[in-house]
């Protein structure tokens, strides 16, 4: 009995630390609105979100399916560009060699950026690499992919570009 009411003071204070925590690792969620790329200091270019759905793509050098979602990231860009899709990859590596490496044995036809100084991931608060979020045509958050479980991560994301491009 004693251990169990030994949890019972200990917890209030471990949800506040939850809380604190997630409020300070910033974040988006669905139905979120998902930051202005064009004010979050991204290094190369970044097209237009204006009346587009954009997959903002998180990733890394380092990440082992990050390797392995690209070349299917891009075949959903190659599908659905023509008809307002848009596909952002936004690295999360320290260092542009890292970035510029991955890419040349990586080659993708989506635009790729660097976010340097970590604006972007600080007020999107990817939780793993590679994360993916789908953004509609008014600029709010329909779907967060964390990870990259191939074929489901693929269909996930492709019925729900579908879904979006219809309205």
């Amino acid at each position: 009995m004693k251990s169990r009411d030994g949890w019972r003071s200990v917890l209030p204070f471990l949800l506040i630390i939850a809380l604190a925590a997630s409020v300070y690792a910033g974040g988006v969620s669905v139905g979120s609105k998902f930051p202005d790329l064009s004010k979050m200091q991204l290094e190369g270019g970044v097209p237009s979100m204006k009346g587009k759905v954009v997959l903002v793509d998180f990733w890394a050098s380092w990440c082992g399916p990050c390797r392995q979602s690209f070349p299917q990231l891009d075949a959903l860009y190659q599908k659905y560009h023509s008809r307002g899709f848009e596909v952002v990859g936004v690295s999360v590596d320290e260092k542009a060699a890292d970035m510029k490496a991955f890419l040349a044995g990586n080659k993708v036809s989506f635009p790729t950026t660097r976010d340097a100084g970590q604006k972007l991931v600080g007020a999107v608060g990817p939780q793993t690499m590679p994360t993916s979020v789908l953004v509609d045509q008014n600029g709010n958050v329909v779907l967060v992919e964390t990870g990259f479980r191939g074929k489901s991560t693929i269909q996930a994301l492709d019925a729900a570009i579908q879904k979006l491009l219809k309205k």
